[in-house]
């Protein structure tokens, strides 16, 4: 009887060691589930995104340039409108507006009309009045659109916005070495550079409205090089933008259009 005690005693011990065996190697099995880590990118993945960066910079830079200087467009008279020694230009931007007065010995014989601005001169600059009290600005007897210069301004600072936002996304990742910010960093861009583009059609817009208002003065426009750099901004952004949503894949296009082959092949 003894020994049969003995026995069962031995073997439910067996059977209880065992039991914690299995739970300690589920529970480490578990425990290594739930510690398990997002991947870090490579060196040179990280290479790739801070180049991107680069070019994102670059139409940061080149935007920030243009949305905050004065000469989206130059507005000329006759060189001989006045019939004296000197004729008159403008050039406005998103936020301010200046009146020059320039010698018309020193501008170009060959040139018809007042200008460019670059030439010394008199200047009389003022921000305009449609961002406080609402009042249009006159320019040469001409009428501004205040509509459409105050949504040529917001788009242009809701384009800074995303462009923001899309660089904190940049640095997030970097920072993390995770490349989860890519995909929102990339729509930030993009669509910073649609609105900058979208900017420069409607101040387009707005100019071609000032000139119409009033014909009793004739003058000559052209957009200038803040106009240029916004343009160019735009096209860089959307181009980075890309570069992005490239980065973000989890395979290379490049690797599936041009397979490496191995060593065996």
């Amino acid at each position: 009887m003894w020994s049969n005690f003995f026995v069962q005693q031995d073997e439910e011990g067996r059977m209880g060691v065992a039991g914690a065996g299995q739970g300690g190697v589920l529970g480490g099995m578990k425990g290594g589930r739930g510690q398990r880590r997002t991947p870090k990118m490579s060196d040179s993945q990280e290479g790739k995104i801070k180049l991107a960066f680069f070019v994102a910079i670059v139409g940061i830079t080149l935007t920030v340039l243009g949305m905050g200087t004065e000469f989206w467009v130059e507005l000329a008279q006759p060189k001989n409108f006045s019939g004296n020694q000197t004729c008159q230009m403008a050039h406005y931007g998103l936020w301010k507006g200046c009146i020059r007065t320039l010698w018309v010995a020193d501008i170009d014989p060959e040139r018809t009309s007042c200008g460019p601005a670059e030439l010394p001169g008199e200047s009389n600059c003022t921000y305009f009045k449609f961002f406080t009290s609402g009042e249009n600005a006159v320019i040469f007897k001409k009428t501004t659109n205040k509509n459409l210069n105050l949504a040529s301004a917001v788009l242009a600072l809701l384009s800074l916005t995303m462009m923001a936002m899309g660089s904190i996304c940049i640095a997030m990742s970097l920072s993390k070495g995770v490349q989860f910010f890519l995909k929102p960093a990339s729509f930030c861009f993009i669509l910073s550079g649609v609105l900058a583009l979208i900017s420069v059609l409607i101040f387009h817009q707005s100019v071609l409205a000032l000139l119409s208002s009033d014909h009793s003065i004739p003058l000559h426009h052209q957009l200038s090089w803040s106009v240029a750099c916004v343009g160019s901004a735009g096209a860089i952004l959307i181009f980075g933008g890309f570069l992005f949503i490239i980065l973000s894949l989890p395979v290379s296009p490049w690797q599936k259009c041009w397979p490496h082959k191995n060593s065996a092949t």
